[in-house]
């Protein structure tokens, strides 16, 4: 029986990188653009009604105060299609996983392997939608630039559970649970609006989602408006990764290697 960990989760990156260089381009660049779209219509079209927007006590631009969130959007997209789409039809139909761990590959090297491929999605996506908020504008303060690997720590913990929860997915139909969850989220995480327009007991449920705290760490980030809470947000997902990792392994274990 295969040991845990072979160290040589590179061996899965590679493949999966030259997999997508050849067959995903157009994909990834697909799901990139969405929050662009976004960014543009309501930053900008809805923006020049709004005005500003208040973010802990200051008057921020609309266009600066959506743009964030959608960044952050933007890396748990990216992680989440490559770490569940993906790796379902890798797991269930393209038998993949039997295959590599058939050889000297372990669960971990696996899991680890397909969680890295879902972060160069969301890492590419979020250098990405740096660049453009950068052009426009809309970062505020020196401090943005730690917005990319915050968005890259977005990324990791939802490949992370992505990956957790598709290992129990047995059917394609399984996958609209998460986009069911995903679309909400989106919208109600103080993406487009601040969270106190809620009432109280409806925030306290938006907080303790996970895009909430991604959107309110990069947000803090671009705005330069940085608070002790952001050591919050970054422990959320720590601990959203190590759960996440754990569960996984032990699942392609058992799925793989019985």
């Amino acid at each position: 029986m295969n040991s845990l960990y072979a160290g040589n989760t590179r061996a899965v990156v590679e493949r999966g990188v030259r997999v997508m260089m050849k067959h995903n381009t157009l994909v990834i660049l697909s799901g990139f653009f969405e929050p662009v779209f976004y960014l543009l219509s309501m930053g900008f079209g809805l923006g020049a009604l709004i005005g500003t927007v208040s973010f802990y006590g200051h008057d921020v631009p609309y266009g600066a105060y959506i743009a964030p969130a959608l960044m952050a959007v933007s890396a748990m997209n990216g992680a989440v299609y490559d770490s569940t789409m993906n790796v379902f039809f890798r797991m269930r139909y393209a038998k993949l996983y039997d295959q590599m761990l058939s050889t000297s590959l372990g669960p971990l090297d696996v899991a680890l392997g397909e969680i890295i491929m879902a972060l160069i999605r969301g890492l590419l996506y979020a250098i990405g939608f740096m660049i453009i908020t950068t052009i426009l504008g809309l970062n505020l303060a020196w401090t943005a630039v730690l917005a990319i690997p915050a968005a890259l720590l977005v990324a990791f913990g939802f490949a992370s559970i992505g990956l957790a929860i598709t290992s129990f997915m047995k059917r394609f139909q399984h996958l609209d649970m998460v986009y069911f969850v995903l679309l909400p989220m989106f919208l109600l995480s103080a993406t487009f609006f601040p969270i106190e327009v809620y009432p109280e007991a409806v925030q306290w449920v938006i907080k303790a989602l996970p895009l909430w705290h991604g959107v309110d760490m990069i947000r803090q980030l671009t705005t330069g408006l940085i608070q002790p809470t952001i050591w919050v947000h970054v422990t959320y997902f720590v601990v959203m990764i190590v759960v996440g990792v754990t569960l996984a392994t032990a699942r392609l274990r058992a799925l793989f290697l019985r």
